[in-house]
């Protein structure tokens, strides 16, 4: 982590609204490529549903002393023809954080002067699909960026969660991801990968959520540019990765064991997402909506 004296300005006005719009771009391109998908699914199982469109509505976030504190867009879709659920959330929020959120993160982080001045500041985009039809894998992306006095820093990646694995899906998602972050290191995409691979993992099953990604955290190495440009290779390689293997997936027949098979592992993605993720737990203890942060859970599931 590079300290805040290496920063131009310490506020980095500049570069905060950059970062701000480019997660509202990328989320304006998702649902709109995910409502394509909805549209031209006209044969195979659902193509007799009414096509599924985003529900959009504002999400605000308020401090302690009830002032504003920032918000951000939550979009989901419910019920379509390709997607059973799906949400594309963007945020932009800001205040101090509390006592167990700055001991967290000063533990983690090994930032200075956290309790002195907890002000934060940090934007994203956050998305989780879950599919119809179990052959389409189920996947998640986001990316962020999180500032403080002290340091400021990128994180996200996205990884994909079939229910039933097929290797040629698998071998697309990792490539279109190795493409992408290729020009900013080769020895990027190895090591992201390894991280998503720790990083989604589920102790108390002994198993990963699904066939990994790319992951990282906590990224700065001094060139707020060129960590930019690398968290929006990550955002970019998302559509092209991932948009081929659903219109693969979407009208191929499934048998009523295949959709079982589906229901216990988005048990499996539920407990992941409750009991590790940082983000879910970051948004609950900052007091951002609820809704929006628990967004990520399926609408239906099942433990054996």
């Amino acid at each position: 982590m590079m300290p805040a004296e290496t920063l131009t300005h310490a506020e980095m006005t500049q570069e905060k609204a950059q970062a701000a719009a480019w997660f509202r771009q990328l989320r304006d391109e998702i649902t709109a490529a995910f409502e394509g998908l909805e549209d031209s699914h006209t044969q195979g199982p659902f193509a007799e549903l009414e096509p599924g469109r985003f529900e959009v509505s504002e999400t605000r976030r308020a401090a302690a002393d009830g002032s504003d504190a920032g918000g951000g867009l939550m979009s989901v879709m419910r019920g379509g023809r390709v997607f059973e659920k799906v949400g594309v959330n963007i945020s932009e929020v800001y205040g101090t954080l509390g006592e167990k959120a700055q001991n967290a993160m000063a533990a983690r982080k090994g930032l200075p002067g956290m309790k002195e001045d907890p002000r934060f500041w940090a934007s994203g985009i956050s998305l989780v699909a879950h599919m119809r039809n179990p052959h389409a894998p189920a996947v998640h992306m986001n990316t962020r960026m999180f500032w403080t006095p002290h340091a400021w820093w990128f994180g996200g990646g996205s990884d994909l969660n079939p229910c039933l694995e097929y290797a040629e899906d698998t071998a697309h998602f990792h490539a279109t991801q190795q493409k992408y972050l290729d020009p900013h290191g080769t020895d990027i995409y190895p090591r992201l990968k390894e991280w998503a691979d720790e990083y989604f993992y589920i102790p108390h099953r002994n198993r990963a959520r699904g066939v990994g990604g790319i992951f990282m955290d906590d990224h700065n190495t001094g060139d707020w540019a060129a960590d930019f440009a690398l968290t929006q290779d990550i955002g970019r390689a998302f559509l092209p990765a991932y948009l081929p293997l659903v219109e693969k997936r979407r009208s191929q027949p499934f048998e009523a064991t295949d959709k079982d098979t589906q229901l216990v592992h988005r048990g499996l993605y539920a407990e992941y997402n409750l009991v590790y993720d940082r983000g879910t737990k970051f948004g609950l203890e900052t007091g951002h909506d609820a809704n929006a942060v628990l967004m990520s859970l399926p609408p239906m599931a099942k433990w054996v």
